[in-house]
């Protein structure tokens, strides 16, 4: 019952305020719903989407190759509003959190070493490496490049970091959880290296300037990776690869394909 009361309120919230344009993104059914509900006088998004979410619109966008960056696909929204060169580049406003971390930083890595932050954890099981092979990726780091290594994520998150710490035999420190997002994005701006599974982290991370390393199996890089030329990403490509299930039939064998060796074969420090 406390869910429907949520929801209830929030569709009051929304429905109290009048806006002049409502764009969906996503096109999605439940964001066309969001839209639908939404007292806008210009509702947009693309037409055809594979979940009719364009029912709710009133003005449509032809529909999008679905093999385009969903980046670009949003500058192709801001287009049609009427910009003349939109750019996917955006100054996020953390630099009293930059203060704040690079004090945390200070604390824990010494002057010199290169700082390698690691996000380990993803919602969706089809995405996650496994914690013995972060385990050891971070030991080598730490070993064979002088990295300091601090694992992040949310307070749910804690648990999974502490089991990899575990498995290492070099230190590492475990910030899940003592960090906004926004402190996130400043440490990603700060570290080195970003190392992630394909997760809001990894994007986080990209538009906070960092050099991002994403490690895919399930889902297609090429439609929502880490945008921008500085980025790497690692996926073994098997034929099934990307099939972008949540669950496998396979013991998903496109993250479990992908070795240790390859991963520091794509790191420079």
């Amino acid at each position: 019952m406390q869910g429907v009361a949520h929801i209830i309120r929030f569709v009051r919230e929304l429905r109290s305020t009048r806006y002049d344009i409502a764009i969906d993104f996503q096109g999605l059914l439940k964001s066309g719903v969001l839209i639908g509900l939404a007292r806008a006088g210009r509702k947009i998004g693309f037409d055809h989407t594979r979940e009719f979410s364009y029912l709710f619109l009133n003005e449509r966008l032809p529909a999008y190759d679905i093999e385009k960056h969903a980046l670009d696909r949003y500058l192709d929204v801001a287009r049609y509003l009427g910009a003349k060169k939109p750019s996917p580049e955006c100054a996020l406003p953390i630099e009293r959190e930059r203060r704040v971390m690079k004090q945390k930083i200070e604390a824990v890595k010494p002057q010199g070493r290169p700082l390698v932050v690691i996000n380990p954890v993803a919602r969706r099981k089809s995405k996650l490496w496994p914690e013995r092979n972060f385990a050891e990726l971070a030991d080598r780091l730490a070993e064979e490049r002088n990295a300091v290594i601090v694992f992040t994520g949310s307070t749910d998150d804690r648990a999974v970091n502490d089991r990899i710490l575990s498995l290492m035999s070099k230190k590492a420190v475990n910030w899940a959880g003592e960090t906004t997002l926004k402190e996130m994005a400043a440490l990603a701006s700060l570290a080195d290296l970003f190392i992630t599974t394909d997760t809001g982290p990894m994007h986080l991370a990209a538009a906070a300037g960092a050099k991002v390393v994403a490690l895919f199996g399930p889902t297609a890089p090429w439609r929502t990776g880490p945008y921008g030329p500085s980025h790497i990403v690692v996926r073994t490509g098997i034929e099934c690869s990307p099939c972008f299930k949540r669950t496998c039939d396979d013991d998903v064998q496109c993250m479990k394909g992908i070795t240790v060796e390859e991963v520091m074969k794509n790191i420079a420090l």
